[in-house]
């Protein structure tokens, strides 16, 4: 029999009880020791923490020092600046890229963009214009539309290279419109230097007049690869050389005159 809070060893000596598992129980200064590393790590982890906030947010190191352009040709670099409303001086981590490429892409000349950092100072956006696929004359003035039926440039001046668009109310939001530019967007090369105007009196009756005096009834914008085929087939005939109007607004049934 052994007093209470001890035991016999292996050798029959006496053992506090407290050395039952095998463990130590760590000393008071030792626990007090442990206790400011844990103060000492977590005051520099968030002093670490305001260093860099203050880097990135409060301090002029990483700040808007050069604004660069890419990519536009209609729009000037200065447009696109001005829209972009970037202010030199503001910390980098400060700007919200979504809310400068809406701007951007407010401009008429510009389809989309992006805005990227470029660290530690450069802001750079680059621009996808709009390409003008026809023109349309209205009160003197020759207005450029792209595949979207959106405006991109205008001028007294009319611009060499492109078709003109008759359309009763040409613009983004006419079915007519958008029947002509969906059959221009789907045209070969080939076909498409040879234009000189497309009509459309409504989405269904779309009609293209190219050089050669030849004049093509395409009809409705679908199955364009189908009328394609057939209009190329045709003109490598006699018939279809001879030809001044074609029309394929009905794959199933061409006829010529």
């Amino acid at each position: 029999m052994t007093e209470a809070g001890t035991s016999r060893t292996a050798t029959g000596e006496v053992a506090p009880s407290g050395d039952r598992d095998g463990g130590h129980r760590p000393s008071a200064g030792r626990r007090a020791r442990d206790r400011w590393k844990v103060v000492f790590v977590t005051l520099l982890v968030v002093a670490v923490l305001g260093a860099v906030t203050w880097v990135l947010l409060g301090s002029r190191l990483l700040v808007v020092r050069e604004v660069e352009v890419s990519g536009t040709r209609l729009a000037t670099r200065d447009q696109v600046v001005a829209a972009a409303g970037i202010r030199l001086g503001l910390p980098m981590a400060r700007l919200d890229t979504d809310e400068i490429r809406g701007r951007v892409e407010r401009l008429r000349e510009v389809e989309s963009a992006e805005v990227e950092r470029h660290w530690p100072a450069t802001v750079r956006i680059v621009v996808r214009d709009r390409v003008p696929l026809v023109m349309v004359e209205r009160g003197g003035r020759y207005h450029r539309l792209d595949r979207h039926g959106v405006t991109v440039a205008d001028g007294t001046a009319r611009p060499a290279g492109l078709p003109v668009l008759t359309v009763t109310s040409p613009g983004p939001s006419d079915p007519a419109t958008l029947a002509a530019l969906r059959v221009l967007t789907d045209l070969p090369g080939r076909l498409h230097r040879r234009l000189s105007e497309v009509e459309a009196s409504s989405p269904e009756s779309v009609t293209l007049r190219l050089s050669g005096d030849l004049t093509v009834v395409w009809g409705p914008a679908e199955r364009s690869a189908e009328k394609i085929r057939l209009l190329d087939a045709l003109q490598r005939t006699a018939a279809g050389r001879a030809a001044r109007t074609i029309d394929v607004s009905s794959p199933e049934v061409v006829t010529t005159q």
